[in-house]
């Protein structure tokens, strides 16, 4: 589960205005991205290569509506374990990541051992998903928070 720590990329001006660019829109086209810059388009192609290269960009997709798709619980669920053991967490990192209504996973700090982020129909649907879950991994504890309103959701990076 662990990740190992890259150094952070030197970025100047020019490339965190190209980012900032493409975190609003990745559909411009190279033509407007490099209007917006001041560049020409031969030296934004090569830094957004470059970008790519270095592991900067790690992809473009298309942003979903989850409420158009009738995804309209969103629960954030805390879990505790007793088992710490290499095994468990194998088993557990493989039963997260099975589940396509897993949208975000993490492993924390404190005395809740991991936070999800699940997207799913209604409470129902999330009884489904917790009783697969657990019927698949021992978990120790599970609490289960519906978020009532999102106030704020954004893929975008700070690029100060």
């Amino acid at each position: 589960m662990s990740q190992e720590r890259q150094t952070p990329a030197r970025l100047d001006d020019t490339d965190r205005k190209i980012l900032s660019l493409l975190q609003e829109d990745a559909t411009l086209s190279l033509d407007d991205i490099a209007a917006r810059v001041g560049a020409s388009k031969t030296p934004v192609w090569n830094r957004i290569r470059k970008l790519r290269e270095a592991g900067v960009i790690r992809g473009q997709v298309a942003l979903l509506d989850p409420d158009s798709l009738g995804l309209d619980a969103c629960f954030f669920v805390l879990i505790r374990t007793s088992e710490h053991d290499p095994d468990w967490a194998r088993r557990f990192l493989s039963a997260v990541r099975a589940r396509p209504e897993v949208i975000e996973a993490h492993r924390l700090a404190g005395d809740i051992d991991y936070i999800l982020k699940v997207r799913v129909r209604n409470a129902r649907a999330y009884d489904r998903f917790y009783q697969a879950l657990i019927s698949e991994v021992k978990i120790h504890n599970v609490t289960a928070l519906l978020s009532m309103e999102e106030l704020k959701a954004t893929t975008a990076l700070p690029l100060d």
